[in-house]
């Protein structure tokens, strides 16, 4: 589940200068979980799209335009195919920018061999659920600004 300590906390991150936009691509099976990132990632300027598994999520970046998205937040657990195989896919699809899109794991297990395989299977950081808003502000504003 992912949940926001405050709405103070997301108002504030909204005025900061540093803040970064962009346009990120969630792969979440859980529609309550799509429906609060969208909210809290929305009032941040971040445009979202959804992706309901990691099939869905490879191939919505493998037919995005180049640059179309920022970042990926991929869910670990998912059906049809779990985010690390999509990560994979994504990673060896030789696509524009496969190789260096920010991922990152959101995933309920926060153990050091989760966050291994995450790396393992080319993602770039991990964020355990529920997710720490001010957490992934700062993981997400770390990667983009990395990406300008």
């Amino acid at each position: 589940v992912i949940s926001a300590e405050t709405p103070e906390l997301v108002s504030a991150a909204k005025v900061d200068p540093e803040r970064h936009t962009g346009r990120i691509l969630l792969a979440e099976d859980n529609e309550l979980n799509w429906e609060v990132a969208r909210e809290l990632l929305s009032i941040l300027e971040l445009e979202l799209d959804w992706a309901e598994n990691g099939e869905i999520c490879a191939e919505k970046f493998r037919k995005s335009p180049v640059g179309y998205y920022d970042a990926i937040l991929m869910d670990v657990r998912m059906p049809v195919m779990d985010g690390y195989e999509a990560t994979r896919r994504i990673r060896a699809s030789g696509g524009p920018r496969a190789k260096e899109i920010p991922i990152v794991a959101m995933t309920a297990n926060a153990f050091g061999e989760d966050k291994q395989e995450a790396l393992r299977s080319g993602m770039n950081g991990h964020i355990a659920k529920p997710i720490d808003i001010e957490m992934l502000i700062d993981t997400l504003d770390e990667m983009l600004e990395d990406q300008e």
